[in-house]
């Protein structure tokens, strides 16, 4: 009775969980139940007889066979082990804006057409970032992100994905314009716990999280993202959020503290945004520092450099090229700083659109001929000819407004004068001052971004400039083997290392030994930048 308690509350239904269960109403028989059945155990609102059926044919749908599962079905044979586990999961709840209004004035054939194409896109935005469909609610549906796969950006995963999801929405072809409202928690939970017997038996997550992505998805606005307090502590500063101050939530015993997701930030890298509170001393890694800056001084000579830049997630290869920006703070140098990320990996161009529009300083509600007027701004540093500004304006998506000259080429010709106009931009600001470019996660870059660095590599050699890639093991860099191609790898902190690195965020609390010993064994979780 305990699920159909949860499902109800997740309704925003919680009120009738004693007439289900005083009527000993569980998973089995809801399809059974009637109109006339919900009316005789006391549901009096015909509003809520309706939500209540629509939700049922929706759980009918889905073990049907939908193609998103709503939940986690188990395995018919043979019945595995029921191994419950608590682990942190950051849950989605996105609910249909005015579903019941709409049922009320449209013919249900047409309002099933609705539906379907909302779960569809819910389900399609979710899953391009890992994301699970777990439930189908009626208008409402569950959505997990680190179950039943984890990754160490979840909370960032489901943020961004709530953005998109809101966009997509609005989107759908419909009779009616769509909203949606979503919530998102994170929180520990336990799952994988086994409920139910033979083909019922499902894999479920226990917890308090799931109800507060519920409550948090009743008090946003129409299309508004709202988060915890938890998983905002996870975002660094990788959004722009509004506080919405604490909340009293139904089902909740304490305040809860609200955010409205409203963008994401314009923060410079995601090193940078994650650390923003600052970073403690580095250590452990002077010998790797001392290489970059023998590089840096061949490359100020003409004498470019390249350091290929390896390591496992988390191990500090970002806080190396940190320490070295800090280093160079009082130099005269040109920085040009190039992101990439698991989500873009197939956007052609991603990091470097990202840094042509931080460099001109684009903001999201600039007008079109303020966006213009800005990368104007910004080329004339570089000398760009006209015709290379104006491929790099459409690079940006930005519309010519007749300040540049029409450029009428072929597919193939547009994209390679497009990459001959980035590398000359890099020669041209070579020649005012030397040139630091930091490439950072290129095991995430697009095939198109790899071609034009590629290129890049084949030029640095005669200029002013140290180019750092950053990357995980799994990337398998080209260019190893060149003259003027350093590839440096780093390993794990020696035990006595980690402990200092300890002593420096914890200062003289103690710290039991078994503690030290996993922290100086998972790289991932002894990073080379703490938070204080």
């Amino acid at each position: 009775m305990q699920q159909i308690a949860e499902w109800l509350e997740m309704l925003g239904l919680s009120e009738y969980a004693q007439r289900f269960a005083e009527n000993d109403i569980d998973f089995t028989i809801l399809g059974d139940l009637t109109d006339q059945d919900l009316e005789k155990i006391g549901i009096a609102s015909l509003g809520h007889r309706r939500k209540l059926l629509r939700a049922i044919a929706n759980l009918e749908t889905v073990e049907k066979g939908t193609p998103a599962v709503a939940v986690i079905a188990a395995p018919a044979s043979p019945l595995p082990h029921d191994s419950a586990d608590r682990r942190q999961v950051t849950v989605m709840f996105s609910d249909l804006v005015g579903s019941t209004a709409l049922a009320a004035r449209m013919d249900p054939e047409d309002l099933r057409e609705i539906m379907s194409a909302y779960q569809k896109c819910v389900a399609e935005t979710v899953q391009r970032y890992d994301g699970f469909v777990a439930r189908y609610m009626g208008d409402g549906v569950l959505v997990h992100f680190g179950y039943p796969s984890a990754h160490e950006d979840d909370a960032e995963r489901a943020v961004r994905a709530g953005l998109e999801l809101v966009i997509a929405v609005a989107a759908l072809k419909s009779r009616a314009p769509l909203q949606t409202r979503i919530g998102i928690a994170t929180g520990l939970v336990v799952v994988g716990e086994l409920i139910g017997s033979g083909d019922a038996q499902e894999r479920t997550i226990v917890g308090k999280t799931p109800n507060l992505a519920a409550r948090l998805q009743g008090i946003a606005k129409p299309n508004m993202v709202v988060i915890c307090d938890s998983t905002r502590r996870l975002l660094g500063n990788l959004f722009e959020l509004e506080d919405l101050g604490s909340r009293d939530l139904k089902g909740i015993t304490e305040p809860t503290r609200a955010w409205a997701a409203l963008r994401a930030s314009s923060a410079e890298g995601r090193f940078e945004a994650m650390h923003a509170i600052g970073l403690t001393a580095l250590i452990g890694r002077q010998e790797e520092s001392e290489l970059l800056l023998r590089r840096w001084s061949k490359a100020k000579t003409g004498e470019g450099q390249v350091v290929l830049l390896s390591g496992e997630a988390g191990i500090g290869k970002s806080r190396l090229t940190a320490v070295l920006l800090e280093r160079l703070a009082t130099e005269p140098h040109t920085r040009l700083r190039y992101f990439c990320s698991p989500q873009h990996a197939d956007s052609a161009f991603y990091p470097i659109i990202g840094q042509l529009e931080r460099a001109a300083g684009l903001a999201h509600d600039d007008s079109p001929q303020a966006r213009l007027d800005k990368l104007d701004a910004l080329l004339a540093q570089s000398s760009t000819s006209p015709q290379d500004a104006a491929l790099l304006a459409e690079l940006l998506s930005l519309p010519n407004d007749g300040r540049y000259p029409a450029i009428d080429l072929a597919p193939q010709q547009r994209r390679q004068r497009t990459l001959d106009a980035l590398i000359l931009r890099l020669q041209s600001l070579t020649r005012q001052n030397p040139v630091l470019m930091i490439f950072e996660d290129a095991h995430w870059t697009d095939p198109t971004s790899l071609e034009v660095f590629g290129q890049a590599m084949n030029r640095i050699v005669t200029l002013r400039v140290l180019l750092i890639v950053t990357f995980r093991p799994e990337f398998d860099p080209p260019w190893i083997g060149r003259p003027h191609v350093t590839a440096l790898t780093l390993n794990r902190l020696a035990e006595r290392e980690a402990d200092a690195m300890i002593d420096c965020v914890v200062g003289n609390k103690f710290v039991p030994a078994s503690i030290r010993q996993a922290s100086s064994s998972a790289p991932t979780a002894f990073r080379c930048s703490w938070r204080r």
